[in-house]
C-alpha cells in the first residue's frame, strides 16, 4: 500500500512539474451568475465547450486506450487535439495534443467554485502553462488569453439566460 501511495505521489509531482515546465502562463476568471454545479452541469462535460465557447463549431469525444479525447473543430475550420488528464467535481484539466495554436507543452485547467462574496454566484477560472512556438512569448499568451477571454464572456452571457 505504501509503495502505491509513493508512485501517486510521484505522478502528481511529475505532472505539476510538467505543467509548471513550459514558462508562460494565462489565466482569466469570470463571474457567473448561477451557482457552480449550475455552472457545471451545463457547461461542465469535456465536449460542452462547443454549447459555449464561439470559436467552437464543433466537438467529438473519442478514445485512445484508457485516455480520453476531443478533438475540437473551430469555425476557421481548424482543429485542436486535446487529452484530459484529471476531473474534480467541478473542474477538469487537459493538455493539448495536437494544435495550429503558437503553444508546445500546454497543459491546462478549468473549473467552477462558488463565489464567497456572492451566494448563487460562482467564479470561473481557465489557466494554462505552456511555451510558445513559432511566435514570440507575447504573440503567444494574446493567442491563449483572447481564447480564454471570449469562451468566459460567452459562458458567463449564456449562464445568465
Amino acid at each position: 500500500m505504501r509503495k502505491i501511495v509513493i508512485a501517486g505521489f510521484a505522478i502528481v509531482l511529475m505532472s505539476g512539474a510538467a505543467f509548471a515546465a513550459a514558462g508562460l502562463s494565462v489565466r482569466e476568471v469570470a463571474k457567473v451568475k448561477a451557482s457552480d454545479a449550475d455552472v457545471w452541469a451545463k457547461f461542465g462535460a469535456f465536449c460542452a465547450i462547443k454549447d459555449w465557447h464561439p470559436a467552437v463549431a464543433n466537438c467529438e469525444e473519442s478514445s485512445e486506450g484508457d485516455a480520453k479525447l476531443r478533438t475540437l473543430t473551430l469555425k476557421d475550420g481548424g482543429q485542436i487535439k486535446e487529452k484530459l488528464t484529471g476531473t474534480s467535481p467541478t473542474g477538469y484539466t487537459y493538455q493539448i495534443i495536437e494544435s495550429p495554436l503558437p503553444v508546445k507543452d500546454y497543459f491546462a485547467s478549468f473549473s467552477a467554485k462558488p463565489d464567497a462574496d456572492e451566494p448563487g454566484t460562482s467564479i470561473v477560472v481557465w489557466s494554462s502553462n505552456f511555451a510558445a512556438k513559432g511566435k514570440p512569448d507575447t504573440e503567444a499568451k494574446g493567442v491563449i488569453a483572447g481564447i480564454f477571454k471570449s469562451g468566459l464572456e460567452a459562458l458567463a452571457e449564456k449562464a445568465g439566460k
